[in-house]
Formats: C-alpha cells, sequence, structure tokens
C-alpha cells in the first residue's frame, strides 16, 4: 500500500510541475505584451507594437493548452491508479490516454484569458490605426 501511495505521489508531482509551468505561462505573456505596449508608448505611437504583442498571446496559447492537456493525461492515469485498473507500479506512461488537443486549446479555463487579451489587442490596434489615420488626415 505504500509503494501506491508513493506512485501516486510521483503522478501529483508531475501534475503539480504542469499546473506550475501553465501558471508561468500566463505571466511571461502578461509580461512579454505589457511590454511590447510599452514599447508602442515610448515609440512614435508606431501601432505595429500593438499588433506583434498579438503574436506572443498565440504562442502562450498554444504552449498553455500542452500543458493543460498533459496534465489531463496525467490526471486520468492517477485515476486509474487510484481505481486500481491494472495499473504496473510506478508506471508515468500517460501517453496511453488521450485528451483532444482542440478541447483544450478551446477549454474555458485557457480560452477565456488568451481570446480576451487577443481580441483587445486587436481592438485596441484597430481603434489607435484609425485615429493615427483621422490625425493625420
Amino acid at each position: 500500500m505504500d509503494e501506491k501511495i508513493k506512485h501516486l505521489e510521483f503522478v501529483q508531482n508531475v501534475i503539480t510541475r504542469m499546473n506550475t509551468n501553465s501558471f508561468q505561462l500566463k505571466g511571461w505573456m502578461i509580461t512579454i505584451v505589457s511590454a511590447l505596449l510599452a514599447l508602442y508608448a515610448s515609440s512614435d505611437n508606431n501601432v505595429l507594437y500593438v499588433f506583434i504583442s498579438i503574436v506572443p498571446v498565440l504562442i502562450f496559447w498554444f504552449l498553455d493548452a500542452f500543458y493543460l492537456k498533459q496534465e489531463r493525461l496525467y490526471r486520468k492515469l492517477y485515476k486509474d491508479i487510484v481505481e486500481d485498473n491494472n495499473i504496473q507500479l510506478f508506471d508515468m506512461n500517460a501517453s496511453k490516454y488521450e485528451v483532444c488537443y482542440c478541447k483544450v486549446f478551446w477549454s474555458k479555463t485557457i480560452a477565456g484569458l488568451y481570446c480576451t487579451i487577443a481580441s483587445l489587442l486587436i481592438l485596441l490596434g484597430l481603434l489607435l490605426f484609425v485615429m493615427d489615420c483621422v490625425a493625420k488626415c
């Protein structure tokens, strides 16, 4: 029984690591987007920085979905270990489970954040572009 508890601890540590990576990705994304918006503010109002800031949002969205998918795979492994579904002791292979990447990508937990930020950046970029065009006319 102690070995099964230790196995569960190993899997839980992997789940925690994936969750931590996901949290850190969000922080890095916000930092990079903030830096690009600061570049916009300190430049001659070059709207290109606002549109460029959408790229890291998309990149981190894909990465965050990858880590969330991995976390869900290990949660399935954890569940099978608890239910004693013929999992070999200390088996950490979660590749035998399936989780749809698209469902993870569009899940409420991450799509809400990344869609909101990307949408706001697009709207901000378009608004600033239009205001710049009007000011030049």
